[in-house]
């Protein structure tokens, strides 16, 4: 049966072995001229000033195109699971080929296992690896960066694409058996684990670990250091705020702007700030904004994860996947005698 299974799968093994190459070849040029450039950008950090300035131009010579493979990692799963987890079980289905070894001396359950453990190792290996090289071409550049919490970073590093991987396998094989269609099998696994790639971060990750929660009064310098001011109803909003002394925590939850007594900022005097503010000729992100902003007394509260969780929940987000996959194995295994 594990021959059968490695055979029916050489071909799928022999194009993600060539890909791996492939990538491995580009990731290792990649993060050698990463490392080549973050020693030059650490070569002008006797000053503060250039130092500031060679950090920038080295953040943004590499930011679109790490970001661009980490989205690239994140598609990884809905291949997977599109390509080997649906046809796996609903083409045999789909063809009649499955009563040829039903009769034989193959339980349904062994043939089911077999197919399933032997291509989800196929997973963990793929995704494992990529997720490996990809992880050290761009550590010199996550030190700098501080955003590994980002949705696409977290779900490209380390160990978190290989739950995924695992999951739209199994998830994959699963709809295929349910279905026993071949290309409608491909359609919903690929729109369900998109889905499941969009909940986690917004929905799951941030119910894993209790957060902690702060107040952080915004200054002039802190509103510069945030990613966007208002938002499309016209809200007094803050977005990307850090925690002070922690930039690589990951702020999950940002209330509006509030006052020093609590309450709301009111909508006319933040788009006042933000249309018309006094002349400063402050510079920053924000610049006239930000003072205008920074001299209200204004604060926020948050709820953030502490950078020391990234592994937690590393380790938690995977296990939570792997843990789902084997409960959808099983209940792969009770279904299957119920197939004619």
């Amino acid at each position: 049966m594990r021959w059968l299974t490695w055979r029916q799968f050489r071909i799928p093994a022999l194009a993600a072995a060539v890909l791996l190459i492939l990538a491995g070849g580009y990731l290792l040029s990649l993060g050698s001229d990463i490392r080549e450039a973050y020693d030059t950008y650490q070569s002008h950090c006797d000053d503060p000033g250039d130092c500031a300035r060679a950090e920038n131009e080295f953040r943004e010579s590499y930011k679109n195109t790490l970001l661009f493979l980490a989205a690239g990692l994140n598609l990884i799963p809905v291949a997977i699971g599109t390509f080997w987890g649906a046809p796996l079980i609903a083409r045999e289905l789909e063809t009649g080929t499955h009563r040829l070894v039903w009769n034989q001396t193959v339980t349904r359950r062994r043939w089911l296992l077999t197919k399933l453990a032997i291509i989800a190792v196929a997973c963990v290996l793929v995704a494992g690896l990529t997720s490996a090289m990809l992880t050290w071409a761009a550590a010199p550049y996550d030190e700098v960066a501080q955003d590994r919490f980002s949705t696409l970073v977290f779900g490209a590093r380390h160990i978190a694409p290989i739950g995924y991987a695992v999951l739209a396998f199994t998830l994959g094989a699963i709809i295929g058996l349910l279905i026993r269609r071949t290309l409608p099998a491909m359609a919903v696994t690929s729109v369900v684990v998109i889905a499941i790639q969009f909940a986690a971060p917004n929905f799951v990750r941030p119910e894993l670990l209790s957060p902690e929660a702060a107040a952080v009064p915004m200054t002039a310098e802190t509103i510069n250091q945030a990613t966007n001011l208002g938002n499309i109803t016209g809200g007094a909003s803050i977005g990307g705020v850090q925690v002070p002394g922690a930039p690589d925590a990951w702020v999950s939850s940002t209330s509006p702007l509030r006052t020093a007594d609590g309450q709301p900022l009111d909508k006319a005097t933040f788009n006042d700030c933000l249309d018309t503010p006094p002349d400063t000729g402050a510079g920053g992100r924000f610049g006239d904004a930000a003072v205008c902003l920074g001299d209200l007394d204004l604060h926020v509260a948050i709820e953030y994860q502490p950078g020391e969780r990234y592994w937690p929940l590393q380790g938690l987000e995977t296990g939570l996947f792997l843990a789902l996959s084997a409960l959808l194995a099983s209940f792969g295994v009770w279904y299957i005698r119920r197939v004619s």
